[in-house]
């Protein structure tokens, strides 16, 4: 019985349509042709961009201005994509995405090949954007050669335009060596959260005159080096102000206070995507309610579907009354002769 509602089916249908053939069309490009309707559910990409793209010499030029310098945390195509149309100055594919896009327990379980795919996501949806990759723990600190190495690997298939690595004077050998193969550098330093179980977890720097001096001198250490800017995380905001006003290169700013050049969140916790009772730092604004917003419209597509009201008619797709009808011909023909052969 299969064989034959199979042959039924396979069978050439001659429709009924009584409306005249369509002209072949002609390979060759018509100007006059109507642009196709685009039926498929996914589209990567809305509206160009008009901005120009930002690049170092201009975050210099904010930076001479003295017209804050906006970064954001950036994980995958969506999130960099509303990053980049929001006007970001920088996106940083930080390693923070262990824990807010992987479910990781901290920065230091991520890995390099992890890392890359990210970036690469992130590359591609951001036009205007500078984009700076983490170096992930564990791809840089053995030697200058091996940070050197994974930069270059960050450029060539993370697509970003610069890296960032944690550390400061004692980093600074690697960041010359980086720097001087002309890959730009992201400095970090204060808190710097691969290192946070030496040093007795996520604790602010620069509360004493010894620790404040270390992360000016830390600062100076990775400007020297060649790092073109340096973020600035979980420092009181008078030693942070008292950096800045120290360095020549601009200080981006992480729970820093407001005297840095610029400023940067996990852009998970500045939207408020997540659920209620979540730890979040002091220094983080809740300038959203992603989560809250996600979880009324799931809500109600749940409900939707249960009831029937979803999908309504306007959300479906047409087919002609005849065409129809001859459809549901053949498929009872196809029944019909089935049940005779059975019989």
């Amino acid at each position: 019985m299969s064989r034959a509602l199979l042959s039924t089916l396979r069978t050439p249908l001659r429709l009924t349509n009584k409306t005249s053939r369509l002209p072949s069309l002609s390979l060759s490009p018509s100007p006059l042709l109507p642009i196709p309707t685009r039926w498929s559910s996914h589209s990567p990409l809305g509206a160009a961009l008009t901005r120009k793209p930002v690049t170092i010499a201009s975050l210099q030029s904010m930076y001479r201005k003295h017209e804050p310098i906006t970064m954001i945390t950036a994980h995958d195509f969506p999130s960099a994509h509303v990053a980049d149309h929001a006007g970001m100055d920088m996106i940083l594919v930080g390693d923070s995405l262990a824990m807010v896009a992987l479910g990781m327990e901290d920065t230091s379980e991520i890995l390099l090949e992890e890392m890359l795919l990210h970036c690469k996501s992130v590359a591609r949806a951001t036009k205007a954007a500078f984009t700076v990759g983490d170096l992930p723990m564990g791809s840089y600190e053995i030697s200058p050669q091996q940070a050197l190495t994974t930069a270059i690997t960050m450029l060539k298939i993370g697509r970003v335009k610069a890296i960032k690595l944690e550390g400061g004077e004692q980093m600074a050998p690697t960041i010359r060596t980086i720097t001087t193969a002309g890959i730009p550098v992201l400095a970090h330093v204060g808190l710097t959260p691969q290192r946070a179980h030496a040093l007795s977890g996520f604790r602010v720097q620069g509360r004493t005159a010894a620790s404040a001096l270390q992360v000016l001198r830390d600062a100076r250490a990775v400007q020297n080096a060649g790092a073109f800017a340096v973020v600035l995380e979980a420092v009181p905001a008078e030693v942070a102000a008292v950096v800045t006003k120290e360095l020549r290169i601009p200080t981006i700013g992480i729970g820093a206070g407001a005297g840095c050049s610029g400023q940067v969140l996990v852009q998970v916790d500045m939207l408020g995507y997540y659920p209620p009772g979540r730890f979040v730092p002091k220094f983080v604004k809740k300038f959203g309610n992603v989560w809250g917003e996600a979880e009324r419209a799931l809500g109600e597509y749940r409900k939707e579907v249960k009831d029937g009201s979803y999908p309504a008619r306007e959300h479906t797709y047409e087919i002609g009354e005849e065409a129809f009808e001859e459809f549901v011909r053949v498929v009872e023909a196809g029944k019909q002769k089935v049940e005779g052969k059975g019989e």
